[in-house]
Formats: C-alpha cells, structure tokens, sequence
C-alpha cells in the first residue's frame, strides 16, 4: 500500500490500518509487514527542513567566482563545494545539488573569479541537523568556512532583501606614489597629505551618480547605470612582509561588474597625475570615458546589509536579526589567516599592481567617444560587482 492510498494519514496511522485490516483477515497482527519510510523521509521526520541563512568566508583564489554552473566541471566555484558538503553533510537531498531551486537558494552577490568574501549570506531551505555547522565544514576545503546560521522567514530572499552591500579592496600604497616610483620599491611610504588627497577624492564619490562609464554594457541614459554610494575610504596603512598595504572600504547599495575596480582605478590615475580632478565630474556625464579598470586582486566582499528586513522582522520574537557581530572574531581570525596573506604573497609574487600601473600612460582621459544612446540595448539587469557578470 503506497503513501498515495492514504493522503491525510502519517506513516504510522497507515501501519495502524494495515494491522487492523490483516486483524480483521484473520491474520496474526505480528506477521504484518510493516510500511518503511524511505531514508529522505525519516531524515524530514527527525530534522525540520527550514529557511535558514549561512553566513559564509572564503578565499575566491583558484576558484571561477561564486556562482555554480551545473554541468560545467572544469571551472570550479565556490558553490560547487558548497553543494558538495550540504550533500555530504545529510543537510539537503542529493538531487538538491542538480536544481538549486529545489532548496531555495539564493546568494546576496555572485563575487567573481578571484575575488573573496569575508561576510558572503546565502539563503536555502535545509534540514536542521544536530551539530550543523561542524558537520558542513568537515567537507569544505580550509579556505571556504560556513562561520553562522540563522533563520529566517520563508520567503526570505538574500539577494532580494539586502539593503547595501560593504567591499574593501586591499592594495599597496605604491598605487599612490607618484609617476616616477612606477617600479618595484618595497621601501615606499604613504604620506599623510597623500592619504588625505586619496579620501577628498573618494569622498566625491558619495550620492547617486550615472555610473555608465564605470561599467561595460550600459548606456549613459540606462537608468540601471544610475547607483546610489553611501560611503568610501582608505584606511590607515599598515606593513606587511615589508610593504605597505592599505584597505579601502565602499558601502553602496549595489554595484555594476567593474565598478569598484573602475572607481578605484580612475582615483589612482587623478593622484599620480595622469589626469585632473575634473575628470570625476565628467565621468558621470553622457560623455563616453576610458577609466582604466585596477587589478582584481585585493577585491573582497565585506558585509551585507539587511536594515529594512531586521527593523521588521529582527524584533518580532520569532525571528533573529541579521547581525553578525558575534561571529566577528571568526571573520577576523579568517582573514588573517586565509585572505590578506593571499592578497599580500599573490601581489608579491605576480605584481599585479605594479605591472598595471604600467599600462596607464596608454589611457587617453581627454579623449571623448559617443557613448552608447540607445537604451533599448541594454540590459537593465543588475549585473553587480558583487553581482552578475565575470570580472
């Protein structure tokens, strides 16, 4: 007798009818072959499945972004090994890892190939094993860590819901020097007037501005151009295996593929000299702009932000608010020890920054091209930095 025979009655209630029938036949109720729950089922009677968000590390060296591409196993991502040891882990239904729909999920930003994350959420609907965490990251590789867990509403969506999104790019202070120190100089130092120049200038960039030339694909009347910059700053220097480094953070609500690196890249062109201060103004004109595009290495993604969903939903004494500050030792531990060594030894080794900086005398800042007009050929989508296109 299968499940379908007994749509309103659990498992157990159709074993009570079996015996009853066989009673009634005149068979001993012992002999009974009782109804066995498939392993899928007796996992959803022990564990609840529920929407739950993860909180997620990783150091993006090696790997092809975030985002999963079934069917395609020679780039690897990090959501590849993320399906991998939800599976492995008895969190999800194998066939889960083949449709992601299945479960629901959902990333807050589809970092691109390289680029880390310190403070990643995705959300899915899971089962709610005992020891949850530990047994998920016994199957990821050290450099992806799944640091936290909360649940969340059953519509919840982390893309969708998040407000703002935090990134800091990591870069040697070199990138400030003037033109004439464009070569390798581990003895280089950012001076204070210097610093404050860099921060004046990214300070401009705050408010809502047509980033189009910021970003390929987008026309300068595309409304989707047009993002909102709650705040950018570089942070103090500091040295490490010799060279001086410093993290420049930037909060915006979202950001279109190459913006940050663009933002970044068109500053340091304004402080070596390439170019004048009234470029920044220009750039968000109609006018088409070349603004060369700073190496992907050192992008990281922050923090995620979910103001408007905790001021509903944080208080209302069912669900947590999405605040991570208990598990901020963690991130900070991971990044010590996982993404700023990587960022400092793959820029030491490969010198990604100093050979790019090479190649800005080759930009023409005062010349102008007709930009593209039409909006109708361009995708309105939100094809962030953080988001939906490769880098």
């Amino acid at each position: 007798m299968s499940k379908e025979q007994h749509p309103k009655e659990s498992l157990a209630e159709a074993n009570e009818v079996l015996k009853r029938q066989a009673e009634g036949n005149g068979e001993g109720g012992a002999h009974v072959k009782r109804l066995k729950a498939s392993p899928s089922e007796q996992e959803e009677r022990k564990y609840p499945k529920r929407k739950v968000v993860l909180l997620m590390a990783y150091s993006g060296k090696g790997y092809y972004g975030m985002q999963r591409n079934v069917g395609c196993s020679q780039f690897k991502t990090i959501e590849d090994d993320l399906v991998t040891a939800l599976v492995k882990a008895g969190c999800i239904p194998e066939n889960h890892g083949a449709d992601m729909k299945k479960m629901s999920f959902q990333r807050c930003a589809r970092t691109d190939k390289g680029v880390s994350a310190a403070g990643q959420v995705v959300s899915l609907k899971l089962w709610l094993i005992d020891d949850i965490l530990d047994k998920i990251n016994s199957h990821l590789p050290s450099q992806i860590r799944v640091l936290g867990l909360k649940r969340v509403t059953g519509g919840f969506n982390s893309k969708n819901k998040c407000d703002a999104r935090t990134y800091s790019y990591m870069l040697p202070t070199i990138a400030f020097a003037p033109k004439e120190l464009d070569h390798e100089n581990g003895s280089f130092r950012l001076e204070k007037a210097t610093l404050e120049r860099v921060n004046r200038l990214f300070q401009c960039y705050k408010g809502t501005h047509n980033f189009h030339n910021f970003t390929s694909q987008k026309g300068p009347r595309d409304p989707s151009a047009r993002r909102y910059i709650m705040d950018m700053v570089c942070e103090e220097p500091f040295v490490r295996q010799g060279m001086e480094f410093a993290v420049i953070k930037v909060k915006g609500q979202s950001f279109m593929m190459h913006q940050i690196r663009k933002m970044i890249g068109l500053v340091i062109a304004v402080v070596k000299g390439y170019t004048g201060e009234s470029i920044l103004e220009k750039s968000w004109g109609e006018e088409k702009v070349d603004i060369p595009k700073a190496p992907g290495l050192g992008l990281v993604l922050e923090k995620v932000h979910f103001e408007k969903y905790n001021r509903r939903f944080g208080d209302d004494g069912v669900h947590e608010p999405l605040d991570w500050t208990q598990e901020e030792e963690k991130i900070s531990a991971f990044k010590e020890e996982h993404i700023y060594p990587t960022i400092v030894e793959t820029e030491r080794e490969e010198k990604s920054m100093l050979s790019w900086l090479r190649t800005l005398p080759i930009h023409d800042f005062e010349a102008t091209a007709a930009g593209p007009q039409d909006n109708n050929r361009y995708s309105t989508q939100d094809d962030d930095e953080d988001g939906n296109g490769s880098d």
